[in-house]
């Protein structure tokens, strides 16, 4: 029966692995994204979702591998000879998905950074366009205003 855990738990390692390499590519991506002045808003903000879907799959993932361990633990520890191979593999894959773990931490950073840049540049437009547009309407106030004549008299002589 814990052999059938043990293999649900690799299972479930690898199916972590190949959420954290979809999770590096699309990190990769918003850096394009991000880079890219052309590209628009809606496919930034479905990569974005695309990244929470899978982070949410990641929570999962964890749950049930914990759950998992916790009914082994036990068994493995007892019989750890009988399981050395599998714990070996179980490690080298956590040990990779560790360091993928901080390969995806050191992008998020990265692009919080590009993300802060671009939002500070939409920023400074948006001010100067403010600005450019109450130049423009003083403008137009002061040009109305030119036009304008006071009422005169005028005299009529026959």
């Amino acid at each position: 029966m814990e052999e059938t855990y043990i293999s649900i738990m690799q299972q479930s390692l690898k199916k972590k692995l190949a959420v954290l390499d979809e999770i590096v590519r699309l990190d990769d991506l918003q850096k394009d994204q991000l880079t890219n002045d052309d590209c628009p808003v809606e496919q930034f903000d479905e990569t974005v979702e695309d990244k929470s879907r899978l982070i949410e799959q990641l929570e999962l993932l964890d749950s049930g591998f914990e759950k998992l361990y916790a009914q082994v633990a036990k068994e493995l520890e007892k019989n750890r000879e009988a399981h050395a191979d599998e714990i070996r593999q179980m490690q080298d894959m956590i040990r990779s998905i560790t360091d993928k773990s901080v390969m995806i931490q050191a992008q998020e950073a990265r692009n919080k950074s590009l993300m802060m840049q671009k939002f500070g540049a939409v920023k400074r437009l948006a001010k100067d366009v403010r600005a450019n547009s109450r130049a423009i309407s003083g403008y137009y106030k002061t040009m109305d205003r030119t036009r304008y004549m006071d009422p005169q008299f005028m005299e009529k002589k026959q």
